[in-house]
C-alpha cells in the first residue's frame, strides 16, 4: 500500500470511529457530507504525492503536513490554531508567567504580524512598541505570510541575545528596533497611590493575576485607609486565562454572574459567578480600558459596568469576545488544537465580540489619537481582523466619529511624547486624569465635560473642508 493510500486510510478510520458517536442519524443524512469528505481527503493524498514526487527540491512531509493543518485550521478565524508540539509548550510557559523572549502578545492578519499589545516592563515596551504596529522582519528575515506561531520561535530564545524587528507603523516609513531577550516575567500590576484615590495596574492575566491584584489593594488600604476610590487600569491588556479574568472580577463584586460564555448548541451555556464579598466594601472604581484592551480585559470591564459597579473610561476595547479551547493531541505529543468554541457575554447578555466594551465616558489619550478616531473609517480592532467572527446578534463596532474629550491646548503633548505607557505619570496621563475627575465627582453624569474635539480641515480643490475618512 502506498504511502497516498495509507494517508487515506488513516483518515477514513478517524472519519468513521467519529461516526459512531452519532449512529442515531440516518445513512441518508450522513453519506453526502462523508462522501465529499472522503473525496477531498483523497485530493489531499494526490496533492502530497505529487508535491513529493515532483517539486523541485525534496521536502519535509512532516513540515506540509503540519502547514497543511496550521492553514486549514487558521482558516475559520483569526485565534484557531494548530500548535506543534513546541508551540504548544511555548503557550503553556506563557500562561505560567515566565518565558525568555521579548514581551510582546501578537496575532497574524493577512499573513502579517500585528502587535496587540506590549508587555509592561519588558523590552518591547520599554522600545516603544505600540498596539497596532506590525513586524515585518526579525533579524532581517521576512515575517511576512509566517504564520504567527513560527514568528514568535524567531523572537524567543536565549535571554541576551539580541533581535531586531522591521516595524511598520501607520504615518511612519519602516524602521528597525534592537531589542535584548530577557526571561520575561511580566510584572504584571503595579500599584500606587494618586491623592486620595488609588490606583492598580493589572498588565495581563497570567496564573497569578487574582493573587497580585488582591495583595496591591490590600497594602494600599493598610496604607491609605481614608483611601476615597480606585481607578483600575486594564489599558493594553492583551487578556489571558477566563479564571483568572473571573476571580479579578470576584476582588470587586459582592456575588452575581461575572461572565458567560455560549457554544455551538442553544443549550451550550456557561455561566461564571463571583463569590460573596466586595473587596473595596463599596468604594467608587473607574475601569480604564483602550483599544489594546482584550479578552478577558473585556469580561472584567464588561462585568463591572454591567452591574454598575464601576464606570468606564478611555475608549472601545479591542472586541476579542470569542473563547478558545486548547486540547492536547495525543496528550500534547503531537501538539494541541486551539479551537474557537463559543463566545463572551457580559451579564447584560451582550456580546464582546467585535463590538468591545464601550466606555461610559470616551476620552482620547491625545489629540492627534482623537484625529484619527474621527477620521479614520477602520480602527485598530477585532472587527478589521480578516475571518474574524461576527458578534452573533448582528451588532456592529462604531465607526469614524469625533470622541466626546480629548486633551486640551493647554495639555503639554509634546513633553510627553516619549513616555511609556507602563512609566506614565498623571502628568502626562490625560486618560487617568479625567478618571480622577470622575471618582472626584462621584459620576460620569457629574462630572463637568470638557468641549468636544474641533476636526482637523484639510484644503481640497483650494476650499477649506471639514476631514473626514474618504479625504486625503
Amino acid at each position: 500500500m502506498t504511502k497516498k493510500n495509507l494517508l487515506i486510510g488513516a483518515c477514513a478510520f478517524v472519519l468513521g470511529a467519529g461516526s459512531m458517536a452519532y449512529v442515531s442519524q440516518t445513512a441518508e443524512a450522513t453519506a453526502k457530507p462523508k462522501s465529499q469528505a472522503y473525496h477531498m481527503l483523497e485530493l489531499f493524498g494526490d496533492v502530497l504525492d505529487k508535491v513529493e514526487r515532483q517539486y523541485v527540491v525534496p521536502v519535509d512531509e512532516k513540515k506540509l503536513i503540519e502547514a497543511a493543518i496550521e492553514g486549514m485550521v487558521s482558516s475559520l478565524d483569526p485565534h484557531s490554531a494548530y500548535l506543534a508540539p513546541e508551540s504548544f509548550e511555548d503557550m503553556q510557559e506563557s500562561t505560567r508567567g515566565e518565558y525568555g523572549g521579548l514581551g510582546i502578545e501578537i496575532t497574524s492578519e493577512d499573513g502579517v504580524v500585528k502587535i496587540i499589545a506590549p508587555m509592561d516592563g519588558t523590552p518591547a515596551s520599554r522600545a516603544g512598541l505600540q498596539p497596532g504596529d506590525y513586524i515585518t522582519g526579525v533579524n532581517g528575515e521576512s515575517v511576512i505570510g509566517l504564520p504567527s506561531n513560527d514568528a514568535v520561535k524567531l523572537m524567543r530564545g536565549k535571554p541576551g541575545e539580541k533581535v531586531t524587528l522591521t516595524i511598520a507603523r501607520e504615518k511612519s516609513d519602516p524602521f528597525d528596533v534592537t531589542l535584548v531577550r530577557e526571561v520575561i516575567k511580566p510584572r504584571t500590576v503595579t500599584a500606587r497611590m494618586e491623592g486620595e484615590y488609588g490606583y492598580v495596574r493589572l498588565s495581563g492575566f497570567n496564573e497569578k493575576a487574582t493573587d497580585e491584584v488582591t495583595a496591591a489593594i490590600t497594602t494600599l488600604k493598610k496604607q491609605n485607609p481614608r483611601m476615597k476610590g480606585l481607578v483600575f487600569d486594564l489599558r493594553n491588556n492583551p487578556g489571558g486565562l477566563l479564571d483568572q479574568a473571573v476571580g479579578v472580577a470576584d476582588i470587586f463584586l459582592d456575588g452575581g454572574e461575572v461572565v458567560s460564555q455560549r457554544g455551538r448548541q442553544p443549550e451550550d451555556i456557561e455561566r461564571y459567578h463571583a463569590r460573596p464579598g466586595d473587596m473595596l466594601s463599596g468604594l467608587p472604581v473607574v475601569v480604564l480600558v483602550n483599544s489594546g484592551s482584550a479578552s478577558a480585559a473585556e469580561i472584567v470591564a464588561g462585568a463591572l459596568q454591567d452591574r454598575k459597579r464601576a464606570e468606564v473610561v478611555g475608549l472601545t476595547s479591542f472586541g476579542k469576545g470569542s473563547v478558545q479551547q486548547v486540547i492536547p493531541l495525543r496528550g500534547g505529543e503531537d501538539g494541541a488544537l486551539k479551537l474557537t468554541t463559543a463566545r463572551y457575554f457580559t451579564p447584560s447578555g451582550k456580546s464582546i465580540q467585535r463590538t468591545g466594551i464601550e466606555p461610559d465616558l470616551e476620552v482620547a489619550s491625545s489629540r492627534e489619537q482623537a484625529e484619527l478616531i474621527a477620521t479614520r473609517s477602520i480602527q485598530y480592532s477585532e472587527a478589521m481582523l480578516r475571518n474574524a467572527l461576527d458578534a452573533e446578534e448582528g451588532k456592529t463596532r462604531r465607526g469614524a466619529h469625533t470622541p466626546a474629550e480629548a486633551p486640551p491646548m493647554t495639555f503639554n503633548e509634546e513633553a510627553c511624547k516619549k513616555v511609556t505607557l507602563a512609566t506614565l505619570t498623571i502628568a502626562c496621563d490625560f486618560q487617568l486624569q479625567r478618571a480622577i475627575d470622575v471618582l472626584r465627582n462621584g459620576s460620569v453624569s457629574a462630572t463637568p465635560k470638557l468641549p468636544k474635539p474641533q476636526p482637523r480641515v484639510a484644503v481640497v480643490d483650494g476650499k477649506v473642508q471639514p476631514k473626514t475618512a474618504e479625504t486625503k
